[in-house]
């Protein structure tokens, strides 16, 4: 007996060394699963959409020399603006008019050299480089499928589906999109990124369909990862070097930026740009002013136009990549994010309003109503100002 208890206990040590070694090897996933776990809880939130960069894998990119962004008179803000702030819970603002900001801040502790997790507002990023690189000829057919640049997906549900289909959240996939459901198609994707697997090997095992492609619309996340592989196939390089080499060096950035990226260093372009609010305001003023910046035309103007309608089946408010609200007026046109990630665009009136939050109640109803309504509100505002002192 004592010799079967003493192999027991030396068993026991050396499964204990074991979990030891295992649990050293894996700490860092550990650690980032356990971000995953509590990336939005009430007391991390702010922290957390701050410091993506000390959570997850990540990589760097260079934003070029800073562009001017010159400072114009403080505007007033329309009534309600301070009560909508607060129950937003935005943590930074940047109005621009014309070109210069009107109206700036920051709140619940942050600063204005933060860079901000974008979530979705990243997809609209994308749009802006796959327009680059449609107009220059390297993807020259957007009805081509997606798997002529990704082969790989011929495997999936993507097969047949072309790129302007996913362009628009129309590839047909099932997908759920819960964030509150654990199980949820999104939150698995989400273990995928903090547990350091691949991205690519996430969208390849997608293999249910909700409808054929191209009839329906249904806001699919994935769809946009898929767009990334189709502009990593068609040049061989990565959305990271393509994005600073094309947008970010041009457009002139005040810090340098980066991307979330899964274990094998892809980019996560559906939600893992991280920019300060200044530099997305940048982004946004680059499409008011139709792709043109400090007189190069950065993105073609023809793809802002095309892209900034409602072009997606089933008469919904999207576009390639970007929304369009309830009611658009000519030149509204905005990104958004979960948890209040807004670029709010009016061409007409030439604004842009970058907006950052860590909205825990984004999802209740009427909020993104609001948000728009108070955007709509800054816009008019500034213009009727314009208006009167001539």
């Amino acid at each position: 007996m004592r010799r079967v208890l003493k192999v027991l206990g030396i068993l026991s040590m050396a499964l204990a060394v074991l979990a030891g070694t295992a649990a050293f090897w894996k700490r860092e996933e550990l650690t980032r699963l356990a971000a995953v776990n509590t990336l939005f809880r009430e007391d991390r939130i702010v922290s957390n959409f701050s410091n993506m960069d000390t959570l997850f894998h990540h990589a760097e990119m260079r934003g070029g020399t800073a562009s001017p962004l010159p400072r114009g008179a403080d505007a007033a803000m329309p009534e309600g603006f301070d009560r909508w702030l607060e129950e937003r819970r935005l943590t930074g603002i940047v109005v621009l008019h014309r070109g210069e900001i009107v109206h700036e801040g920051y709140h619940l502790g942050t600063g204005a050299d933060d860079r901000r997790m974008s979530w979705s507002v990243a997809k609209s990023a994308l749009s802006l480089l796959l327009g680059i690189l449609h107009h220059d000829g390297t993807i020259p057919d957007l009805d081509a499928p997606v798997t002529d640049f990704a082969p790989a997906l011929a495997a999936s549900a993507y097969d047949g589906v072309t790129i302007r289909q996913v362009a628009q959240m129309a590839s047909g996939l099932e997908f759920n999109e819960d964030y509150l459901d654990f199980w949820s198609d999104i939150n698995r994707m989400g273990r995928v990124l903090a547990l350091g697997s691949t991205m690519d090997g996430f969208a390849i095992g997608q293999t249910g369909r909700a409808g054929p492609p191209g009839t329906t619309w249904r806001y699919v996340s994935i769809d946009t990862h898929v767009l990334g592989m189709v502009i990593r196939g068609a040049t061989g390089q990565s959305v990271i070097a393509l994005m600073e080499e094309r947008l970010f060096i041009p457009l002139g950035l005040e810090r340098d930026p980066y991307y979330v990226t899964d274990g094998h260093g892809v980019a996560f372009v559906l939600g893992g740009l991280n920019l300060t609010t200044r530099d997305y305001a940048r982004l946004g003023l680059l499409v008011a002013q139709g792709g043109e910046w400090e007189g190069q035309q950065i993105v073609p103007a023809e793809w802002i136009a095309e892209s900034t309608v409602a072009s997606a089946p089933g008469g919904v408010g999207y576009g390639y990549q970007w929304w369009l609200p309830s009611g658009a007026e000519p030149g509204e046109v905005y990104a958004r994010g979960v948890y209040g990630q807004f670029l709010w665009i009016d061409r007409d009136r030439e604004v842009a309003i970058a907006v950052n939050s860590a909205d825990r109640a984004f999802r209740q109803p009427g909020v993104i109503d609001s948000n728009i309504a108070m955007f709509r509100a800054i816009a008019r505002g500034l213009a009727d100002n314009e208006r009167r002192t001539g």
